[in-house]
Parts: C-alpha cells; sequence; structure tokens
C-alpha cells in the first residue's frame, strides 16, 4: 500500500520485456466492481480469498510481473506461492513516505483507510507493517523504496 508497486511494477516489466498485471485491477475486471466495492458489499475475508484464487490462477510457468496489494502476501499462503512461483521482491518504505504518497493520491480509493486523519493514517500503516513484516521479509529480494518514485523507476530503466 503506498510503496510504489503500481509505479515500479510497470518499468520492470518494460525493462524485463514482460507484461505487467496488477492485481488489483485484475480482480476489478473480473468482478466488475472496484476493490472499494468489493469491500463494502462482501467484506474483507470475500476480497482475501477472491486475491488469493486471482493470484494463484496465473501460471508459474508463463513470465510476467505482478504488483500485489499490500496485504496479497499476508492471505491464503499467498507469500509461500509467491516464493515457489517466481521472484518476490519487499519495497521497503517507512510508514511517513507511504503516508505522504497515500494522502497525495489515493486515499480515497481505498476502503481501509478512507476518511482517516493524517495521524490516523500514520498509526494504521505503522500497525500493519508491523504485522505485516514477517511475510514481507520472507521476499527473496529487498528494495529500499523510501527514494523518490521517478528515480527508483530511472534506476529499474538501466
Amino acid at each position: 500500500m503506498g510503496s510504489g508497486k503500481s509505479s515500479l511494477g510497470p518499468a520492470l516489466a518494460e525493462r524485463l520485456g514482460l507484461p505487467f498485471v496488477d492485481l488489483d485491477k485484475e480482480i476489478e475486471t473480473k468482478e466488475g466492481r472496484s476493490i472499494a466495492a468489493i469491500f463494502k458489499e462482501e467484506g474483507e475475508d470475500y476480497f482475501r480469498a477472491l486475491e488469493a484464487n486471482t493470484l494463484q490462477s496465473f501460471d508459474p510457468h508463463v513470465p510476467m510481473v505482478i504488483a500485489t496489494g499490500g496485504g496479497a502476501p499476508c492471505f491464503h499462503n499467498n507469500m509461500d506461492w509467491m516464493l515457489d512461483n517466481g521472484i518476490v521482491f519487499y519495497l521497503s518504505c517507512s510508514p511517513e513516505i507511504i503516508r505522504d504518497r497515500l494522502l497525495e493520491t489515493e486515499m480515497n480509493q481505498r476502503p481501509l483507510i478512507r476518511n482517516k486523519s493524517e495521524q490516523e493514517l500514520l498509526a494504521f500503516i505503522t500497525q500493519h507493517l508491523k504485522e505485516r513484516e514477517i511475510f514481507y521479509q520472507k521476499a527473496h529480494f529487498t528494495i529500499d523504496g523510501n527514494a523518490n518514485l521517478e528515480s527508483l523507476m530511472e534506476d529499474v530503466a538501466k
């Protein structure tokens, strides 16, 4: 959430000559409704099961770059599946950087953070990173995502 996956993923895919898939967009297309609507109408448990089914439906023998949502590695053995079937990168960012990025662009698009104040958002991000770190640390590679996204995208393009 807010680490830059949806920005860096396409740049990496282009650099590697591979297709890019944003898992959340794939789910929205499949369901014919937004992630926010899925959360509101069906709840998080439904979404997480749908997320796992969609992720694990990809053929691991077909190379591609997939950007998952921040919670995806934490549910339904998704991280183990990703580790067994590809190369996993973790874009590590400070809670403050994530907060600032989300405040700039995505607050109203994300059901888990909508209507939070800046302080509530920072506390939410800090808590989620703490809970999720055990999964994120399993990634094959960790990238410092605190840098400016444009400079990270330039580095990927090289």
